[in-house]
């Protein structure tokens, strides 16, 4: 809080970093490669960085995925290849005009930084109709795993 008193000159205390975790240079990083970005599906949908807690040395499972989100076993989870996350998204079309190439450049981007900044890449689909898309990975300095997630609609 600032304040119009003789004490204005002294720093006030860090509250966020007591309070709220460090964002992590990951999301620092891939946020602006996100902007504008909507994933096609019923319902375009925009992308966020995920942090997890994840530090597993092998590749996650449904399993992993449903203790990490806190979901309940009759929860539908299953894992797709990164190959059929990435398709739609930087597939350049005949019909493309200059915003669609543009898009899928831009996409194409985003997929290049992740490729080059995470390993052990896995893509997990979280519902049946109103499906939570995450792309995890682990960055090359270490753990825990991060990546992002999305929403497509699928009826």
């Amino acid at each position: 809080m600032t304040t119009d008193s003789a004490d204005s000159n002294v720093p006030e205390p860090n509250i966020k970093a007591q309070s709220e975790p460090e964002t992590s240079s990951f999301v620092q990083e891939v946020t602006p490669l996100l902007t504008d970005l909507l994933y096609p599906s019923e319902s375009d949908e925009p992308l966020e960085p995920v942090d997890t807690y994840l530090r597993m040395a092998e590749p996650l499972t449904v399993s992993h995925i449903k203790d990490w989100l806190m979901l309940p076993p009759s929860n539908y989870v299953d894992e797709i290849t990164e190959a059929e996350f990435w398709e739609p998204v930087v597939t350049i079309e005949d019909w493309f005009g200059d915003e669609e190439k543009a898009k899928a450049d831009q996409f194409q981007k985003l997929k290049t930084y992740l490729e080059t900044t995470l390993t052990d890449r896995q893509v997990f689909r979280v519902g049946q109709t109103e499906i939570d898309v995450y792309l995890l990975g682990k960055p090359k300095e270490g753990e825990p795993r991060v990546g992002l997630k999305t929403k497509v609609v699928e009826t």
